[in-house]
């Protein structure tokens, strides 16, 4: 009798040992997929500002966030920081500069979360401040229109500077500068150094009189001590938790001035 159970018996402790080698299989899966997970959780927070705004005044011709702008601070900052998008009402947002022979846009486009994130920008009521560490605002045309307008963005990016957070913006980002407040009452940038795309380089571009105000001025206007080089050179102005670059041609400089600064003892 016991003979004849042997086989039995002897599958049943071989079928056990199997399951158990493919629980310790999914129980590792498991534990790597979730360690990954909360790496990525355990990771600081940028948020980068898109316009929603895809027309260049009454000229007929379209506009949005300039890619270069976005992807070139990305590609600096993506290993260390996750970065989330918002722009003024949510949603989609509309691209310019679109240049996929640059391979950091190439990559940023190519990328199925990018993809994703861009074409469903948070709301301003979904950002929490105080689960970011900088906020980068993000150039392109549009922005002139609607960053300036934006009450919400413009007290989210006070929080994050007044909590010890950076506030970078290239191009015509710094236009989402211009109208925030700091709790006593004065403008961000009143008696700092700022740059931003230059009235010659308007003038270059043939929008003067298209758009809403001139960048260089409104800074100035704000009290801020506005510089600028030769037209579509790098320029990036670095002072303490704000940075601003002048250019597309600046995008790269300022996603390294804004990890150095993150970077800090």
């Amino acid at each position: 009798m016991i003979r004849k159970l042997m086989p039995v018996l002897l599958f049943g402790l071989l079928l056990s040992g199997c399951n158990q080698k493919h629980k310790g299989h999914s129980a590792n899966n498991e534990t790597t997929a979730m360690k990954s997970q909360t790496e990525k959780a355990a990771k600081p927070k940028i948020l980068f500002v898109l316009t929603n705004h895809d027309q260049k005044g009454d000229t007929g011709k379209k506009t949005g966030f300039f890619l270069s702008e976005a992807a070139h601070p990305w590609d600096v900052l993506k290993d260390k920081y996750v970065i989330d998008f918002v722009s003024p009402k949510g949603g989609k947002a509309p691209v310019d500069g679109f240049d996929l022979s640059d391979p950091v846009n190439k990559e940023f486009w190519d990328n199925p979360e990018i993809q994703y994130k861009i074409n469903h920008t948070l709301k301003p009521s979904e950002i929490n401040p105080d689960d970011y560490v900088a906020i980068h605002f993000v150039g392109g045309h549009g922005a002139m229109w609607d960053f300036p307008e934006s009450k919400q963005l413009a007290e989210i990016a006070a929080k994050i500077y007044e909590h010890h957070g950076v506030v970078s913006a290239v191009c015509h980002g710094p236009a989402g500068l211009v109208n925030i407040k700091l709790d006593d009452g004065s403008y961000l940038i009143t008696g700092k150094k700022v740059t931003g795309f230059s009235n010659e380089e308007e003038k270059a571009v043939k929008l003067t009189n298209v758009v809403p105000f001139l960048l260089e001025n409104k800074l100035k206007e704000r009290g801020g001590i506005y510089s600028c080089t030769s037209k579509f050179t790098v320029h990036v102005v670095h002072d303490g938790r704000l940075i601003t670059g002048q250019n597309p041609q600046s995008a790269k400089k300022v996603g390294k001035e804004v990890l150095k600064e993150l970077q800090k003892d």
